[in-house]
């Protein structure tokens, strides 16, 4: 199901694209897959195995396709303004009536009336709010604590820095981008050479052109700690938050209602 202006077009192989984004993004985190899992145990932890979910800033739907691997009963609704991820997630989703496609602006106040439910047991997101600064994103926190049903969760993993740590943060990113730059020599694509591809194939080079003219081609965002989104997100209503999972870089933060 689709409530987005994208035109979801015949003729692409959109398997083929989901793996490609996933290489591409595991280019920059090797442990993504890590960081889905433990977000997938602690939905069932909380909420049990067949949630109705948030896929916000969902991009391709990566966090949805595992969602349904590991629970067939659960429903989905994705929202995010890209219509070239859009395009792809709806390939590729076409003709399962669990999940639904809507296109909002996260930084819009009345996205929330765009969804096709009021509330839901778990919102989850990964490797898209960075696009905030942390005012929008504090106000986007409070939007999705009106989301979650009491007893529900929200859980974003992204890259979050800790700026007490100054010393820690740069050899672990000295090493991180080593390992990179060998993988970009054996082979990997990254952001901008992937977009490349995506603005030369014949079904997504339109929508890839409208999603530059949205976005630009950088993000200018910040990266709080997560010391920062526990705060925020407890202030905006949420009873818990603390990180559930983290690598040297990245953490999954969940806040239970």
């Amino acid at each position: 199901m689709t409530d987005t202006d994208t035109t979801t077009t015949t003729g692409a192989d959109w398997q083929a694209w989901q793996e490609s984004w996933d290489r591409q993004q595991e280019w920059y985190m090797p442990d993504r897959e890590e960081r889905f899992r433990i977000m997938l145990d602690m939905v069932e932890a909380l909420v049990g195995p067949a949630p109705r979910v948030l896929d916000l800033a969902c991009g391709t739907g990566s966090i949805t396709a595992r969602l349904f691997a590991r629970f067939p009963d659960a429903t989905s609704t994705g929202v995010d303004l890209d219509p070239a991820l859009l395009a792809i997630a709806e390939g590729t989703f076409a003709g399962d009536d669990r999940v639904t496609f809507v296109t909002a602006d996260l930084k819009d106040p009345d996205w929330p009336a765009r969804l096709p439910h009021q509330s839901y047991d778990a919102v989850l997101t990964a490797t898209a709010l960075h696009w905030l600064h942390s005012e929008p994103l504090a106000a986007l926190y409070g939007q999705v604590a009106g989301l979650v049903r009491d007893g529900g969760v929200f859980m974003n993993a992204d890259h979050m820095i800790d700026d007490a740590t100054p010393r820690i943060n740069a050899a672990e990113r000295e090493l991180r981008h080593a390992r990179m730059d060998q993988a970009k020599a054996d082979g990997a694509l990254d952001w901008a050479e992937w977009w490349q591809l995506a603005g030369k194939d014949p079904v997504l080079a339109e929508p890839t052109a409208r999603r530059f003219e949205i976005y630009g081609e950088h993000a200018d965002g910040d990266m709080p700690s997560p010391a920062w989104h526990a705060r925020v997100l407890r202030e905006k209503g949420f009873g818990e938050a603390r990180a559930v999972w983290c690598s040297p870089s990245d953490t999954l933060l969940l806040a239970l209602k």
